[in-house]
């Protein structure tokens, strides 16, 4: 494989804790034929020195720091800009990857071209790297399905985000949106890439994912503040699953469908809105998250010290 087939891209903000195992499990991988892009949001802690002492060692690395903070959607947008390896793949400062995670990843994309991206399943670990589960997103679709049908089953069954991590085709990746400004828009990205392309799924579960205090959906106990955490300059929005929709018809405005088709994707997605405005919270990720939310800003509360 030629050592221009990928790009990492790693955003990071006072990640002191564990940006260190993050670059380590990426320089570990076994397709070493990579390069990656870190960007500091004006960290306030040791991660530039962190950083800097491992781009120093190792040439694949190429760091940028910005002199303010920008916000999460910001940085995760930054370090693909100007990428011109035909796969990228971002990486958290928290999260680790099996050794085998990009080869076996590769692999399996590189050989299908109807495909956008390819997928492991997932461990969850602790913030002591203890494993707590295993997860497995059914989020993988058919190369030979139309885009109404991989958008709805995307749409449907999102709950935790974890393909954002992916391997994903440049070109594809390209034509999207990127990050949004705002909550859980990573439903929104992955619902454009889902018309664009299948998912493919790697039967192994190869992504390490942290959950502990400092994750952004715990630091940020309040609607308000995890707003703030995606872009500073954000002004407050009182629906966020109004706003998702919303966001989900400009995607499919924008995916460039025949018109039967972008007719059969506006259906599916108001079926499967309709389906969750129903469901019952914990079966409708979106509505889990906000009320998630609410629960620990109430508790909070109540509870001094928590």
């Amino acid at each position: 494989m030629s050592a221009e087939l990928l790009t990492i891209g790693l955003p990071v903000y006072n990640g002191e804790a564990y940006v260190a195992q993050a670059i380590e499990s990426i320089l570990a991988q076994t397709y070493a034929d990579f390069r990656i892009v870190v960007s500091d949001n004006a960290s306030t802690d040791t991660t530039a020195e962190i950083v800097e002492s491992y781009a120093a060692r190792d040439d694949r690395i190429a760091f940028r720091r910005s002199p303010v903070n920008r916000g999460a959607a910001w940085n995760y947008n930054t370090v693909f800009e100007g990428c011109r390896t035909p796969f990228f793949k971002w990486a958290a400062a928290d999260d680790v990857l099996a050794p085998e995670c990009v080869e076996r990843c590769l692999d399996v994309l590189t050989k299908a071209p109807q495909a956008v991206l390819s997928f492991p399943w997932t461990l969850l670990i602790d913030g002591e790297g203890v494993p707590l589960r295993e997860y497995r997103d059914p989020l993988a679709t058919q190369v030979d399905e139309p885009p109404h049908r991989r958008f709805a089953h995307v749409v449907a069954n999102v709950a935790m985000g974890n393909l954002v991590f992916a391997l994903m085709r440049t070109e594809a990746l390209r034509r999207t949106r990127l990050h949004g400004a705002y909550p859980s828009s990573d439903f929104v990205l992955l619902a454009e890439l889902a018309l664009l392309g299948a998912f493919l799924e790697v039967p192994e579960p190869l992504f390490f994912r942290r959950h502990h205090q400092g994750m952004s959906t715990l630091a940020n106990e309040s609607p308000e503040n995890l707003l703030l955490w995606f872009d500073p300059e954000a002004k407050p929005v009182r629906k966020e699953t109004a706003r998702l929709l919303r966001e989900h018809f400009a995607a499919i405005a924008r995916a460039g469908l025949s018109p039967a088709e972008r007719v059969k994707s506006t259906a599916a997605l108001l079926i499967v809105w309709g389906r969750r405005r129903w469901a019952p919270p914990l079966l409708d990720p979106v509505r889990a998250r906000v009320r998630l939310r609410t629960r620990l800003r109430r508790l909070r509360a109540r509870i001094p010290g928590i």
